[in-house]
């Protein structure tokens, strides 16, 4: 299984970090399995960062082998959605961008891609007309459409497959809105799909020990365990 996610695919989030091109094709990169976050698992946030920010999407799940797919067909690779958080750790991608680096390690690192149940898409009329949120401590603090995705789902899936071979299990991560922000221990963050709750789960902190070890904790006055 492989995680494909798609950058600045909302005009207004763009906008907000100061992305002025305009892509004529989508913005792909890649998550290892090891970021997978769900079950309602707790999210960590890693020592090697200061400022990890939560991006909100929806996420599709593929449920055929396929390669180079039409876009008129990609519709028939994908059985499921729901809402997921590609979790950024922004200053390191800030110090990536001025090196010219890649994005793996501030998007690819152990439990950033936190997903939430599935829900059949035969459910939804269109893919392309979902409103998907998320509230943290109760606040409403990003919302979106997809119907304001610069690049449709199946036109994302058609050019994805172009270069790699699409598996069952594969999860596309479709792009964020405006409106991501930084978390901080002890969060309560919930996702919804068309009002419906998907996302649950809770905001942690972490250290490690000079040995090396990970010690998890729930929050900074309390001890490590």
């Amino acid at each position: 299984m492989k995680i494909i996610a798609v950058g600045m695919n909302y005009a207004q989030h763009n906008k907000e970090l100061g992305h002025t091109l305009i892509n004529k094709e989508p913005v792909i990169f890649m998550k290892p399995d090891s970021a997978i976050l769900k079950d309602g698992k707790p999210f960590f946030i890693p020592d090697f960062s200061d400022e990890v920010h939560y991006e909100t999407e929806l996420v599709v799940r593929i449920n055929r082998l396929g390669k180079n797919i039409a876009p008129r067909f990609a519709h028939r690779y994908y059985d499921a959605v729901t809402v997921g958080i590609d979790f950024t750790a922004r200053d390191l991608q800030r110090r990536f961008r001025e090196t010219g680096g890649p994005w793996e390690l501030c998007k690819g690192f152990d439990s950033s891609a936190a997903i939430g149940t599935f829900v059949p898409v035969e459910r939804f009329a269109d893919i392309q007309q979902l409103h998907f949120n998320l509230t943290i401590d109760g606040q409403e603090v990003q919302k979106g459409c997809t119907a304001e995705m610069l690049f449709h789902v199946d036109d994302i899936i058609a050019y994805v497959s172009r270069f790699v071979t699409l598996k069952i299990g594969d999860l596309l991560f479709t792009g964020t809105p405006e409106g991501v922000g930084p978390v901080s221990v002890g969060q309560h963050l919930e996702g919804y799909l068309e009002g419906d709750k998907l996302l649950d789960f809770y905001i942690r902190s972490c250290v490690c020990s000079p040995i090396g070890d990970w010690l998890w904790r729930d929050s900074v006055s309390q001890p490590a365990y």
